[in-house]
């Protein structure tokens, strides 16, 4: 089913010129690197590409644009775009909620539109998809997309460099589930075709600033157990985000130190926003965070989930969320 969803798109990138690429609203590696890759192999065709996203790329990722292709929407610069493009792509969400600012143009474009995504429950909002929940990360989707369409000999260092990053950070590091010998088999391609493994993780988890180490120093002293220690949460307001000068990006990978605690089965991060609260979810074996996350309007993968709630207070949202994570736990306190 995949290989046709694949083959059903190739035409369109050779019978049409004009591309719009776009990812979701704070957008990772995954997101970046695969519109970066996809740029970079459609300008390889003469084709002309415009890669646009509702938030600028987190600094850490800025190694992947040196030219600076992608550019931040702005409605009165953007919007004629996206309605005269031929084609747009959707990468690594199939929401079009998930776009920000972007989605009404979006939506309204009579642009062909495609849908390349490794998530859940994907929205009605496509004329393609490209979807596979099994896939390790959108990075390997565009990796298969582009050795379906030419020989692999056309990734080029550029490309191969981009698909590293997004299949990296989306596996935690090569340590989830979908990490199987096949993707290491293609991650081995994207090396020997000029991924530069040390130089890439320099870049985006040895590359941090005084004030994100802070940050995460003022964040661990916030963490808390549930549940009989099954359950490990951190919490990062706004108060801390001013005192150490940084940004939401800069709380990317933070789920990790819940998650590292022995006994815990299940992590959860809490971000105040200026207008809501965000919180990222991680869990181990079957424990269904996207669930969770549904209950607060979000989604995501069973063990990786996250949602966004506008015009909620923090500590009122957390006691939500705290309560209502025990049902997903239940199987887990039983076994105690």
């Amino acid at each position: 089913m995949l290989n046709s969803a694949i083959k059903a798109i190739l035409p369109l990138f050779t019978e049409h010129n004009r591309f719009v690429l776009s990812t979701h609203v704070n957008p990772d590696g995954d997101g970046l690197g695969s519109e970066i890759a996809l740029a970079e192999w459609l300008q390889s065709k003469g084709k002309e590409v415009h890669i646009l996203n509702h938030d600028a790329p987190p600094a850490l990722y800025l190694f992947l644009d040196p030219h600076k292709v992608i550019q931040q929407y702005v409605h009165a610069d953007h919007a004629d775009m996206i309605a005269g493009t031929d084609v747009l792509v959707v990468l690594d969400t199939n929401h079009p909620g998930r776009l920000g600012s972007m989605e009404p143009a979006v939506t309204a474009s009579r642009a062909v539109k495609v849908c390349i995504d490794h998530h859940l429950d994907p929205a009605s909002f496509a004329d393609h998809y490209v979807v596979d929940q099994e896939a390790s990360s959108t990075g390997e989707l565009v990796y298969r997309i582009l050795t379906e369409a030419d020989p692999p000999e056309a990734i080029s260092p550029a490309i191969a460099r981009a698909l590293y990053c997004a299949i990296m950070t989306d596996t935690g590091s090569f340590r989830y589930s979908h990490v199987d010998p096949e993707l290491h088999s293609i991650v081995g391609d994207l090396i020997a075709r000029g991924a530069d493994p040390g130089n890439i993780y320099r870049e985006i988890y040895e590359q941090w600033s005084p004030g994100r180490i802070r940050l995460l120093g003022e964040t661990l002293a916030t963490l808390d157990l549930a549940y009989q220690g099954l359950l490990a949460h951190i919490t990062i307001d706004q108060a801390m985000l001013r005192r150490t000068g940084t940004v939401e990006s800069d709380t990317d990978n933070f789920t990790i130190y819940p998650m590292s605690i022995q006994g815990v089965e299940a992590g959860i991060l809490f971000l105040e926003l200026n207008d809501g609260v965000k919180m990222s979810l991680r869990s181990r074996a079957e424990i269904p965070m996207n669930e969770l996350a549904k209950e607060f309007g979000g989604g995501g993968h069973r063990n990786a989930a996250g949602a966004r709630m506008q015009n909620v207070g923090l500590e009122s949202f957390k006691r939500d969320v705290l309560r209502a994570a025990g049902k997903y736990l239940q199987h887990e306190q039983r076994k105690q």
